[in-house]
């Protein structure tokens, strides 16, 4: 039993080590050159908050496998070298809350800040931003905890006598399981009267309440983002091939093509150049705003565009191969969106059948991770981690759909050595904010598997049981919204997806 936990300790601090270095090496790979041997601060919370969000997940899995390193003690604190999990989510999603909410943004607007200004300025800007955040976040954290921060927990009121103990055990049976007298007092749940039930009042720790209201914040995102791209994701890949260029253009037409795309980023550098104008006047209204998110559209859209022209007229001494490894890519991308369609639907349908129908109808994926877990003792818990890893990656495709059609979504595309550190710290806020919600969601989705854990105990008695927030996870609104806008991001996919984007005309700011 030791050694297994000793292993367990291992294999978490090894796990550790990897994520960590993985993350650097997304960094380097995705950064943008204009970011290469400057942005350092950025650099590191983004490294540092990558690991927390994948550490977090994967603190799910490590939680199931401490929790059967115990399972032939009696009771858990028989067994040693276990890794405290209860102190450790709660660090973890402390660390989470205060990059969120306080580090990203103070990095994000000490980056984004005017260039012409000094770095004293730039820090003092920064602050400021990140101080006001805090008071605010303070007060409000502060006013709920002091007027709503306690826990109702629902409880049976169960009693029995006392009485001498007898030579025998005849006088108690099914019918009869109470000391002193049938009718007297009500010792079994299972047949306790409704009336006998009591609501149990005790004040939260501040740090379960800290996590609790950063999980419904993310939850709301969760819930909007995670359905829309738990189908978008799948959809996307495959629509992606469906819309794939067929055939090389010949070089007339590239030229003609590549003539448009210049004057539109032309246009484009024009329109820019007007708003760090006004920005620098000071005009920072709606209507700047709305300009600088066409802008930002827009250019997402050129850049499209170039790099699919690039693909259609591929040039160079290896344009032959250049041309093969861009067909065998778009059958990649079938092949993954196949089965991350599968993954999709297999979750949207075990949220259905266990979660939406009371009782469920069958434990589904919970059953699944065990027999896998029979196979191999590891097996079923990969499984179990990948599937919650699935919903974050949904998470990051919500976000860019949206992104791309409504205004109030801020676009920050993730690309392979062109991600400037703003979208980066935008992903990593993302990715951080909905990692807990994530966990929570998983923690019920999977609570047959993830039973007698400690992130259930986080995640299911006490947030469930917060007053004032008990009522949305009682009623299943995130599971619901989330169903609702995967089915209805199917049906635009369905009606829309197969269709090529029409080129726009010239592109104008609005006045």
């Amino acid at each position: 039993m030791g050694d297994f936990n000793l292993a367990l300790v291992i294999v978490a601090i090894v796990v550790c080590i990897i994520v960590f270095l993985f993350n650097v090496y997304l960094l380097v790979n995705y950064q943008h050159p204009d970011d290469v041997n400057q942005a350092y601060f950025p650099k590191f919370v983004v490294v540092f908050g990558l690991s927390i969000a994948a550490i977090s997940i994967l603190m799910l899995p490590a939680d199931v496998a401490n929790r059967q390193a115990c399972r032939h003690a009696i009771y858990n604190g028989a067994c040693n070298l276990t890794l405290p999990m209860k102190n450790l989510w709660l660090t973890i999603y402390i660390v989470d809350a205060v990059l969120v909410f306080f580090v990203i943004p103070f990095a994000m607007f000490y980056y984004e800040g005017d260039q012409d200004k000094s770095i004293g300025k730039r820090i003092k800007s920064a602050l400021m931003w990140m101080v006001t955040t805090a008071i605010v976040c303070a007060l409000i954290l502060g006013i709920l905890y002091g007027l709503v921060g306690k826990v109702d927990f629902t409880v049976k009121h169960l009693s029995s006598s006392t009485a001498s103990f007898p030579s025998s055990w005849g006088s108690l049976s099914s019918g009869q399981q109470c000391i002193g007298g049938s009718g007297v007092h009500q010792c079994s749940a299972y047949s306790a009267s409704p009336s006998s039930e009591k609501t149990w009042t005790m004040r939260a720790t501040f740090p379960e309440y800290v996590v609790a209201l950063a999980t419904i914040v993310g939850s709301v995102l969760f819930a909007i983002f995670g359905g829309v791209g738990i189908a978008s994701l799948p959809l996307g890949l495959i629509f992606s091939f469906i819309r794939r260029p067929k055939a090389v253009i010949t070089r007339s037409q590239y030229i003609k093509e590549a003539t448009e795309l210049g004057k539109k980023a032309k246009e484009l550098k024009k329109a820019a150049e007007s708003l760090h104008q006004e920005e620098r006047s000071g005009s920072k209204g709606r209507k700047f705003r709305k300009n600088v998110k066409e802008v930002e559209k827009e250019l997402f859209h050129l850049e499209e565009d170039v790099k699919l022209l690039e693909e259609m007229y591929p040039q160079g001494e290896k344009a032959e191969t250049s041309w093969a490894l861009t067909v065998l890519g778009y059958l990649a991308k079938l092949v993954l969106g196949i089965l991350g369609l599968i993954v999709s639907v297999a979750w949207v349908a075990h949220i259905i059948i266990y979660l939406l129908i009371d009782p469920p109808l069958s434990p589904f994926l919970n059953e699944v991770f065990i027999k896998l877990d029979d196979v191999w003792g590891l097996l079923g818990t990969a499984a179990f981690a990948f599937f919650c890893f699935y919903l974050l990656l949904a998470v990051i495709a919500g976000a860019m759909m949206l992104g791309l059609r409504l205004v109030f979504v801020t676009i920050h595309p993730m690309k392979w050595g062109g991600t400037l550190m703003n979208s980066f710290l935008f992903n990593v806020g993302l990715i951080l904010l909905c990692s807990i919600s994530v966990i929570q969601f998983c923690s019920t989705a999977f609570a047959y598997y993830a039973q007698a854990t400690a992130a259930q105990e986080i995640f299911g008695h006490t947030l469930e049981s917060l007053r004032g927030i008990k009522y949305l996870y009682k009623y299943n609104v995130f599971q619901i919204a989330f169903v609702v806008l995967a089915g209805l991001t199917f049906v635009y996919y369905a009606a829309f997806g197969w269709r090529r984007k029409k080129p726009s005309g010239r592109f104008q700011l609005s006045t």
